[in-house]
Formats: C-alpha cells, sequence, structure tokens
C-alpha cells in the first residue's frame, strides 16, 4: 500500500462527500446520533478545502480517508467542562471519515499517525479532537492511540467528549 497524505484538493470534493456520506449512514446504522443533522454536507468539504484545512489519504490516488486540521483555532474549545492536558500550542481534527472499501483496515489509525506527523513537522507536541459521546469506533480508537479524555465541549449545543494526546519532539 501507498499511502500518501496531503492537502485536499478542489477537485477532490465529490469523492470526500461520498466518504463522508457513507460515514454517515455508518453512523446511523451504528446507532449513533453524530451526523445525523445535515452537518456535515457537500457545503462543509467546500469550505474545508477553500480554507486549507481539508486532508485525505490517497492508496495510488484513491481517497481512502479524510480529515479536517486546524492550528489553535478551535473556539468550542475555550469553554471545556473539564481540562486540558497542555496550555500552549495544538493541533485539532474533526471530520474523520474513511472509505468504506478500507474500513476495518487501521485507515483511521494511520490518518491519526499522520496528523501525530503534521503536529511535529509544525512544531505543536498536543493534539486534540472531541466525538460524539456514542461514537465506539471514535472512543475505542482514541484510547488506543494514547489519547486521554478531558472532559466536555459543546458543539451546535450537543456535548462532545475531548480527548487530547501529547507528543514528544523526536
Amino acid at each position: 500500500m501507498n499511502y500518501k497524505f496531503e492537502k485536499a484538493k478542489k477537485d477532490q470534493a465529490a469523492d470526500i462527500w461520498q466518504i463522508l456520506n457513507d460515514a454517515i449512514v455508518r453512523r446511523k446504522n451504528d446507532g449513533s446520533n453524530q451526523w445525523q443533522d445535515g452537518y456535515p454536507n457537500p457545503s462543509v468539504v467546500e469550505s474545508d478545502i477553500e480554507h486549507g484545512y481539508g486532508y485525505v489519504i490517497t492508496d495510488n490516488e484513491v481517497i481512502v480517508a479524510y480529515c479536517v486540521i486546524v492550528i489553535n483555532d478551535e473556539p468550542a474549545y475555550k469553554d471545556i467542562e473539564g481540562q486540558w492536558l497542555t496550555q500552549g500550542d495544538f493541533v485539532v481534527f474533526h471530520r474523520v471519515a474513511v472509505s468504506s472499501m478500507y474500513v476495518g483496515k487501521g485507515i483511521a489509525r494511520v490518518l491519526l499517525g499522520f496528523i501525530d506527523q503534521f503536529a511535529l513537522d509544525n512544531k505543536i507536541f498536543s493534539v486534540r479532537a472531541d466525538t460524539n459521546f456514542d461514537n465506539t469506533a471514535m472512543l475505542a480508537l482514541f484510547e488506543k492511540t494514547g489519547y486521554k479524555y478531558c472532559g466536555e465541549v459543546y458543539f451546535r449545543g450537543s456535548p462532545r467528549k475531548a480527548f487530547e494526546k501529547t507528543l514528544s519532539p523526536a
């Protein structure tokens, strides 16, 4: 497998939306309420790409995963009910979705590894994320990859579990 991690491009928006839409269906089938309210949607993907926040993993030019990465910019994280592990710069990621053809192959874990490297490349040693209380797959992934539960944050009026992972300089 020849995985490549790179910024998403405008001409990839339709494929990215298909991956996200399939993930929305999977969340519903898993009994999760996450992403069942019309968010994310195609205009969110277009905005992610326009702002340079969207990233993909490709396998021989085929998009297999998508996420959004932002540095130091998540207003909801200022009001955590709990406490972050660190107080400095951080990378935050959102909208993690894996292609249906790659689910169960460890791609989400590979993606989190790429996100860690992105943080280190930017000399940032904290990675933060959140997920719905009922997203069992993501909760398990956080546990397996060294994330610590820090408290709750709120998005669109709903509580979400917030996590942080600290990284060591190389």
